[in-house]
């Protein structure tokens, strides 16, 4: 029963665990679903939470059923990916040392209330509770230290990568007996710059074209029939290092939906276009048309330069080739399927449904929700598909409404 609430409700963008407790006294679907039982919000957003990784899988198991009703076909997957907004505020943002001072002052504060309920009650003696935020395992010092540790790690990063490079300098310059040109690099420097989010430690800075925004990036693979073949979510801020990623969730995706059959040609904007992502392809995957710039500048050409004839001329780039590949007649059919495919399943699920933002926090917690809300998507397609092919009976169409 909480698993078809949950369902039911991703499916129509509610996703408040108040708002859904309401409901169920107040909408007669949602008292059918509940068995007039009203498990209260608290109830409903800890079921959401102990089961993230079952109501992620559902994804597999809808795009299963979907494949059965035949809404599955691979010939042509389109990805691209998308902002979703954390569940946190850019104004939550904290340098180290910031974060390094917030800490200071809240032990500094817990210190100080111990040392008072000693001195009132008694040493090993307990009084009034801590604040929330001091007392609780999930509180904001929690978050802080979360913060904090994360921004240590890239700073080790950045160092670790430095001695390397360094290494492998040194390796050369024994190797040819004599000094590399250039100035030695320089050691990195603590990035005092540097930020990370207090209130959703996961999430990211993320530009979109209304601004920046706190949250993830959200990826999606999109057949010709608007069915999502994979979701994933990454903190990456751009998608040039998406493309086989994604690529290979697909194929596992269709295999756990027991579709046979290769994929025929994936296409994907000027985001996952790069030299390396055309070189790492495998000769035996799927027709990659990646485009090489942006679609007016493609269009543009289009019409300027027109299709190319002939064979493919010899010395030719892979960026050449895939230029020329886009701007004959078959690529800028294939590549305009784009826009009645990805494109639109992202504004269905931002905009009629509302979902523009996750709920929880954390990056596995945001990536359930995705492909919760992904495995929505297609569930509402595979009932639109069954509402079009039944019957138009008087009764028929009274049990459809």
């Amino acid at each position: 029963m909480m698993v078809a609430l949950i369902l039911y409700s991703y499916c129509l963008g509610e996703r408040s665990a108040r708002r859904i407790e309401r409901r169920l006294a107040e909408d007669v679907a949602y008292r059918v679903i509940g068995a007039n039982q009203r498990p209260d919000h608290a109830t409903i957003a800890r079921f959401r939470q102990a089961h993230e990784g079952a109501l992620g899988g559902l994804f597999a198991q809808i795009l299963r059923l979907c494949a059965s009703a035949g809404l599955v076909k691979v010939g042509i997957v389109a990805i691209d990916g998308t902002k979703m907004a954390a569940s946190a505020s850019l104004a939550a943002n904290r340098t180290a040392e910031a974060i390094e001072a917030d800490v200071r002052r809240y032990l500094k504060e817990a210190a100080e209330i111990d040392a008072a309920e000693d001195a009132l009650h008694g040493e090993g003696l307990r009084g009034d509770e801590l604040p929330p935020e001091l007392a609780e395992r999930t509180s904001r010092l929690a978050r802080l230290r979360e913060a904090k540790q994360r921004l240590d790690e890239e700073d080790a990063a950045r160092e670790r990568s430095h001695r390397e490079h360094l290494a492998e300098r040194e390796r050369i310059e024994r190797e040819r007996g004599k000094r590399l040109r250039g100035r030695k690099p320089k050691a990195p420097d603590r990035q005092t710059k540097a930020t990370a989010n207090t209130t959703d430690p996961g999430s990211r800075i993320m530009k979109t074209r209304q601004g920046y925004l706190q949250g993830y990036n959200a990826q999606a693979g999109v057949t010709d029939e608007q069915i999502i073949v994979a979701a994933e979510l990454t903190q990456d801020h751009n998608d040039v290092g998406q493309l086989h990623p994604m690529i290979g969730a697909t194929e596992q995706s269709l295999l756990e939906a027991g579709v046979s059959g290769p994929i025929g040609t994936v296409l994907g904007d000027a985001g996952y276009f790069s030299d390396a992502n055309l070189s790492d392809a495998s000769p035996e995957g799927p027709e990659l048309l990646i485009a090489t710039t942006k679609d007016w500048k493609q269009r543009k050409a289009a019409r300027e330069r027109g299709a190319p004839r002939g064979r493919i001329p010899k010395g030719l780039s892979a960026r050449e080739r895939m230029e020329r590949a886009l701007l004959t007649k078959r690529g800028l059919a294939l590549y305009a399927m784009r826009g009645k495919t990805v494109e639109p399943v992202f504004g269905q699920i931002k905009d009629p449904r509302g979902i523009r933002c996750f709920m929880r926090r954390g990056l596995s917690a945001c990536e359930s929700e995705w492909k919760l809300i992904t495995g929505c998507h297609n569930l509402l397609k595979l009932f639109r598909r069954a509402a079009r092919s039944a019957p138009r009976s008087p009764r028929s169409t009274l049990a459809l409404a």
